[in-house]
């Protein structure tokens, strides 16, 4: 019996190329960001069906903010139909929905909007979907170190399970595969501690064509690398 090939337990997406996407079709740049959110449908769907306990999305960074204010307006309006439109079918598909990085400078709607899918979600047992929106590696180390200090931590207590622990993604694996779409080689302030072993793969497919069998393409190159972890 032929053994199945392995997969990635925690995959984590930069999805990237939106704008492009737009400009190539003589679109608006939103029209490109609206199809992106289309993408995730598809993309969580499949993963699941792949047996991927573990997805998250870099949706905004905090860097984002330097974009021209009309687009980001237009973007988390989308964001905000697309979490109240898609928070009841993931919850009906048992997916779990998370959120990673700062509520601060986020639209109060918004903010009550992922909090009530978090928690409709929260039992839920099948896929996790992490959306990291408003989110930045740099502040996410810089808030746990705070909290650390804050409680009162001694210097000879701190070590990596600590540090871990106080991370948006304390509940969650370090990640194995890191996608990165439209051609991009940066990893840009993302999930720098839980990637500092993940294999990477870079795609210059636009993140609104990044189908099904682009998904099965990143899947498969992951299975066929060798996974050493700094030994041999």
């Amino acid at each position: 019996m032929t053994e199945a090939p392995p997969l990635p337990r925690h995959v984590a997406f930069i999805m990237d190329g939106n704008g492009r996407w737009a400009l190539a079709r003589g679109l608006p740049r939103l029209e490109g960001h609206r199809a992106g959110m289309e993408t995730i449908r598809g993309l969580a769907r499949h993963l699941g069906k792949r047996g991927i306990p573990y997805v998250t999305l870099y949706a905004f960074s905090t860097e984002n903010w330097r974009r021209p204010a009309d687009e980001i307006r237009g973007l988390f309006r989308l964001m905000a139909q697309s979490i109240k439109k898609e928070a009841r079918a993931l919850h009906e598909n048992n997916v779990r929905i998370r959120h990673l990085g700062r509520t601060e400078g986020l639209d109060a709607k918004i903010v009550n909007d992922i909090a009530e899918a978090v928690e409709l979600t929260s039992v839920n047992t099948g896929l996790n979907l992490s959306i990291a929106l408003n989110y930045g590696g740099r502040q996410e180390l810089t808030d746990a170190l705070r909290r650390l200090v804050a409680a009162g931590v001694k210097t000879e207590d701190v070590n990596e399970a600590l540090i871990n622990a106080h991370l948006d993604t304390s509940e969650l694996p370090d990640v194995d595969l890191l996608v990165r779409t439209a051609g991009e080689m940066r990893i840009s302030n993302f999930l720098l501690w839980q990637s500092a072993y993940a294999e990477y793969y870079a795609t210059p497919v636009l993140w609104p064509d990044f189908d099904s069998t682009e998904v099965d393409r990143a899947l498969a190159d992951f299975a066929h690398r060798k996974r050493r972890f700094g030994g041999l």
